[in-house]
């Protein structure tokens, strides 16, 4: 008899318990998700850059695909960049994602030289065209943007 209250206790806090313990897993693991696909974009845009940079190249178009995955736990996810100059040493370019559907999201700064110039346009994950391109035009400016 005294048990059957501890019983009933347990009723209602395990499951509790479970449920958020649960919650806190999934937000974890999809924050990584995240992040990992923010820096596979930020990698790439890297590398088309530093090529382009090359002075042995003095002007073309590159297009990335980047291979990253269309949805992260059933969401598409949405990116946005912005450049940054930093005093000396270059320009910064802000890359954030944001997870719809979710509070999540994902701030990645790729550091990139003065010449750089960013077309504002948005990433899309759920596309099947998403991709980054890269132009390098004959006064050495390199201008990147996202194609959805």
């Amino acid at each position: 008899m005294i048990l059957i209250p501890v019983l009933i206790l347990q009723i209602f806090l395990l499951p509790y318990a479970a449920s958020a313990f649960m919650n806190h897993w999934s937000t974890t693991s999809e924050t990584l998700a995240l992040q990992d696909a923010s820096s596979h974009i930020r990698s790439s845009i890297q590398q088309l850059y530093f090529f382009l940079n090359n002075p042995s190249v003095s002007s073309g178009t590159i297009t990335n695909n980047l291979g990253t995955p269309q949805y992260i736990a059933n969401h598409a996810y949405v990116g946005n960049a912005t450049v940054v100059s930093v005093s000396g040493s270059g320009k910064v370019l802000q890359l954030t994602l944001n997870l719809k559907g979710t509070t999540i999201s994902s701030n990645t700064p790729i550091t990139l030289g003065q010449n750089v110039q960013w077309s504002s346009s948005t990433f899309m994950s759920n596309s099947t065209t998403a991709c980054i391109n890269a132009f390098k035009d004959s006064n050495n400016t390199i201008w990147l943007s996202f194609r959805t």
